[in-house]
């Protein structure tokens, strides 16, 4: 089957979706993407100008069973302005995140005209794929509130329609090189995350400063992609903890990456937002324990790693709580018996995320749009 993928915002999570399930299907695609730069101004133009692609290759000959996009495009938008014969083909919106909840440092900075055009590209597409429920729930329930702020003609039952056609298709990773025998040392703290106030950085540096009031010794790698405003708690950390720094700051390689996560005995997320949370599950699918906040999107990819222990992996979202977590586990690498005799229950957890196991999924998903 020919697939047709409509990227604005062609970078991050984004690209390694497409990259990575186009890699391993089975279908044929033809990726139409625009480099992910100016996000807010991708959503308002990509509409035109990637149906001005798609008539060039159309004229040229090509043709697809199934349009594939993401939620920067305006769906409704593509499909006013694209050939006719193209608009009968069925047609997925996948949401890597929503514009009525993506975290906004003060709620007066959002720009409300970005969550309607979620809204009507939910509506115009055949389908709607959502990377985790918590994704699809938190879009859904913001609808309601966010629909009575207007003067008149509010199209609540917009609501149902979007909810009737919604699935969960989760974010794919790529398979982890396996981990050789640990070094010796103490354990190897790993925080990767964007650098920005979502993901509560101060929460992390907060519960390492009772660790290190304790007596405990620790190393961290704190990484991940960093933009212009960073909080001003990474320098102050920086400097408090620069004898505990393994590695600090963005990886340029994707080898980097990958050694830092090889690296990690832990992983931790101190987000307050999340979608879903694709370093967490590339860290543990390199063997790293999460130790994460029991909600969001953690309590989905860790289902199944081990009910009967999952006390161990999250926590209540407080400093004290996680420093005596990471205090606890510290106690058990010293033992020897940090995951308690499995040391790969976390690898196969996340196991069908790695692009091998989901791709087949999503293919037999789209085949199910032609029956």
């Amino acid at each position: 089957m020919r697939i047709l993928a409509l990227e604005p915002y062609f970078g991050g999570s984004h690209q390694a979706f497409l990259d990575g399930w186009s890699t391993h299907s089975r279908h044929a695609w033809t990726v139409l993407g625009l480099p992910a730069f100016k996000w807010k101004w991708r959503m308002r133009h990509s509409a035109y100008t990637l149906t001005e692609q798609v008539r060039g290759r159309m004229a040229a000959g090509e043709w697809w069973e199934v349009l594939f996009c993401s939620d920067m495009l305006d769906l409704a938008a593509f499909y006013g302005l694209a050939p006719a014969e193209l608009r009968r083909i069925p047609s997925v919106a996948y949401f890597h995140e929503n514009q009525l909840t993506y975290p906004v440092q003060f709620e007066s900075e959002r720009d409300y005209h970005f969550g309607y055009t979620n809204m009507t590209t939910a509506l115009a597409a055949t389908r709607v794929w959502f990377n985790s429920a918590f994704n699809r729930d938190s879009f859904l329930e913001a609808l309601p509130a966010f629909l009575k702020r207007m003067p008149d003609h509010q199209p609540t039952e917009a609501i149902e329609r979007i909810r009737a056609k919604s699935g969960i298709q989760p974010q794919g990773v790529r398979e982890m090189p396996q981990r050789g025998k640990r070094n010796d040392g103490p354990p190897r703290i790993l925080w990767a995350a964007r650098w920005e106030h979502d993901k509560n950085p101060r929460l992390f540096f907060d519960a390492l400063k009772q660790l290190k009031q304790q007596g405990t010794d620790f190393r961290i790698s704190v990484i991940g992609q960093q933009f212009r405003d960073v909080p001003d708690v990474f320098a102050w950390a920086k400097d408090y903890f620069r004898r505990h720094i393994d590695r600090w700051g963005y990886q340029q390689t994707r080898g980097q990456y990958e050694a830092a996560l090889r690296e990690a005995d832990v992983v931790v997320s101190t987000a307050d937002h999340e979608f879903f949370g694709i370093s967490v599950v590339e860290a543990i699918a390199a063997g790293a324990l999460p130790v994460l906040p029991r909600r969001l999107a953690y309590p989905e990819i860790l289902n199944g790693i081990a009910p009967a222990d999952e006390e161990l992996f999250f926590y209540n979202g407080e400093a004290r709580v996680l420093a005596d977590r990471l205090s606890l586990l510290a106690r058990r690498l010293t033992a020897g018996n940090l995951w308690q005799g499995d040391p790969r229950r976390g690898v196969r957890a996340v196991q069908k995320f790695t692009w091998p196991e989901l791709a087949p999924r999503l293919d037999e998903a789209l085949d199910q749009l032609v029956i």
